[in-house]
């Protein structure tokens, strides 16, 4: 959440709380020892033998109890009070002398706590307190004990505390902390129109809602470091949402701008909080709500997530939002608010792997892609009356041309789609190039398929029975009205909710919607399909029937045979790495393996669709022989008519 040099908290380069020395004992690999601590403290170090070396691994060291907690508790105190709010029996607790003498504003202990130093043993003490106090003030919370409150919680969460929260016992303090004050701050009732009570590290705010109020909004702005930087925060609720209350309400919200980065310190969790904590308690008809968060790190690199805190499990979970909008420098999340997820931040993860070599993959692959379409339609233009003279030919040439139609629109929708750099200025414009370049691809499938309907319409010989205009009907019909079907129905369901691109690239969404299985499904589909007709003919090959009527369509059931059976496992595994790419992020094999693929689709259909086809080169023989003759026969006449000067010219 802040930058690693002041925020590094690797235990085994965080400074020791008090003790500076190792273990006087011989380090045995996973072996632990224990220091006490220095002088005026309770409790003690433990050391963790790694890689032949001592390392600190947990701290009890504290300077609070209860003869140190309370102003002049030395006088009044007896010395048979405990000195751990954990321990109980006939022992008081910290709790307990809070409850007896200042229950209405929990004043005794502000100052000293805010004179602790903010050490392991120390943060364990107040998160414990706090968690107490939760409890045994539920039913009388006001305005008064909430400020003391945020100043305690304020204490433990100042940054110079981060590095600290890696070495208390208890891994869930952290979390504990973040329920405990929802919980707390949940029993308010407002009496005023709005709420606010703001620390450095800790910032409430609350509003009254009715059923007729528009969209409303808590808007936050904190600093995230030493420096002078803030960053801001926003809770939407939407007028729609707010329609569902039955009676005036109120809803409140916490922002936390360190909590992430302690989150991370407790769990060691390899995500990076990118900005402010937003807590909300709601009212139960509230089900979504909208946030914006500013980025702390403001990069294109990486790959942003909105996330819910889950408290029985202690992580982050994508499924507590959805990704609505996402910029350079914020990012609007859609939030389900419910009585698991109330907690919700934005996490950075850097998963597609940035390289070079994956742009002029790109950009040169397209490049010779589209060249290849282009000279494949050209080559098919100029042998079309030759190669297209049988009824099955023609349905063939009709199908290649058409797959070779439909990749060419949808790279040049790839080719577009790179312009959008900002996409939430240009959300619509993005929601349009995906959707162009989801039907074109889907379209290059569904005719690959019309072309293995057309090998079993060939072998069960019944094409002289239906006819011509019904066949081509239907080949249109399958090639372009199913992608039309599917892509359109993907839009309608997933871009009313924003879900359905991707947050930084003009794609099918996958990580919040899995729009993206509105392609990948039909499209592997046909690869099975077109790759069992293949078997079939196989089969039915084995055993031609020598001087047929049908020896000739037979031969050129063969050929689409070979197409199909090229082609399809070729656009296939080129998108069965695109699944991997999704699966495997950090991988840039894969990344590579799936970039060149996809970049020279084009270039495979001119080679496997065309080139190798022998039809077609003999056609092209003749038409260049043709050429030739023509340009011979043109010189010829040329040079005789240079020799023969027409009468006017003497």
């Amino acid at each position: 959440m802040y930058p690693r040099k002041n925020l590094d908290v690797n235990k085994d380069r965080v400074p020791m709380t008090s003790r500076t020395q190792d273990c006087q004992v011989p380090c045995i690999e996973n072996s632990h020892c224990s220091q006490a601590c220095s002088l005026g403290m309770e409790g003690n170090i433990g050391f963790l033998c790694r890689n032949k070396a001592w390392r600190k691994s947990t701290d009890t060291c504290r300077t609070l109890n209860v003869l140190t907690i309370f102003e002049d508790a030395s006088k009044e105190i007896p010395n048979t009070f405990s000195f751990s709010p954990s321990e109980t029996g006939k022992h008081a607790t910290i709790t307990d002398v809070l409850m007896q003498r200042c229950p209405k504003d929990l004043s005794c202990v502000l100052k000293g706590i805010q004179k602790s130093p903010q050490i392991p043993g120390n943060i364990e003490i107040i998160v414990e307190l706090l968690s107490n106090i939760s409890r045994a003030l539920s039913k009388d919370v006001d305005e008064v004990k909430i400020q003391s409150y945020s100043i305690i919680a304020n204490h433990i969460l100042d940054s110079r505390s981060i590095s600290h929260w890696a070495f208390v016992p208890e891994r869930k303090s952290s979390s504990i902390l973040l329920q405990s004050t929802i919980s707390f701050v949940r029993n308010l009732l407002l009496h005023e129109r709005s709420l606010d009570i703001s620390e450095e590290f800790i910032h409430i705010m609350g509003i009254s809602v009715t059923k007729d109020s528009s969209q409303e909004s808590l808007s936050f702005s904190m600093k995230v470091n030493d420096t002078e930087n803030e960053v801001t925060g926003m809770v939407l609720l939407p007028q729609k949402e707010l329609q569902r209350l039955p009676l005036p309400s109120q809803a409140i919200s916490i922002a936390f701008p360190t909590l992430g980065a302690i989150l991370e310190a407790s769990f060691f969790e390899n995500v990076t909080v990118n900005g402010l904590i937003l807590s909300v308690i709601l009212p139960k008809e509230l089900q979504r709500i909208s946030l914006v968060f500013e980025k702390i790190t403001k990069s294109k690199d990486g790959r942003t997530q909105c996330v819910g805190w889950h408290p029985t499990e202690n992580k982050w979970d994508e499924q507590a939002c959805e990704m609505a909008l996402d910029g350079i420098d914020q990012t609007l999340c859609s939030c389900q608010s419910s009585k698991r997820f109330t907690s919700f931040s934005i996490l950075m993860s850097p998963h597609v792997p940035e390289s070079p070599i994956l742009l002029y993959i790109m950009y040169i692959g397209l490049g010779i892609s589209i060249g290849s379409l282009i000279l494949c339609l050209i080559i098919e233009a100029m042998v079309w009356h030759q190669v297209t003279k049988t009824e099955i030919s023609y349905l063939r040439h009709i199908c290649i041309a058409n797959v070779a139609v439909t990749l060419l629109m949808a790279d040049m929708g790839f080719v577009a789609a790179s312009f959008y750099s900002n996409l939430v200025q240009h959300h619509k414009g993005c929601v349009t190039v995906t959707f162009f370049i989801h039907f074109f691809y889907l379209s290059v499938f569904f005719w690959m398929f019309v072309m293995a309907l057309l090998i079993l319409y060939g072998i069960m010989i019944v094409f002289h029975t239906i006819p011509k205009s019904i066949v081509m009907t239907s080949a249109f019909s399958v090639g372009y009205g199913c992608p039309l079907f599917i892509a359109v129905i993907t839009v309608a369901a997933t871009e009313p909710g924003r879900g359905y691109v991707r947050p930084m690239t003009c794609w099918l969404n996958w990580d919040n919607t899995k729009a993206l299985l509105a392609f990948v499904v039909p499209a592997l589909t046909i690869v099975v399909v077109n790759l069992i007709t293949v078997g079939m003919v196989i089969v039915k090959t084995q055993r031609p029937s020598i001087g047929s009527p049908i020896a000739q369509e037979m031969a050129t059931i063969v050929r689409i045979s070979k197409n199909v059976a090229i082609l399809t496992p070729l656009l296939g595994l080129t998108w069965g790495f695109g699944i991997a790419t999704v699966i495997e992020k950090n991988s840039l094999v894969f990344h590579i393996i799936f970039s060149l693929l996809n970049a020279f689709q084009g270039f495979f259909i001119l080679v496997f669709g065309t080139f190798l086809d022998q039809k077609i080169r003999d056609a092209l023989k003749v038409r260049m022989s043709s050429v030739k003759w023509l340009s011979r026969l043109s010189e010829h006449f040329s040079s005789n008519l240079s020799h023969h000067p027409t009468k006017g010219s003497h």
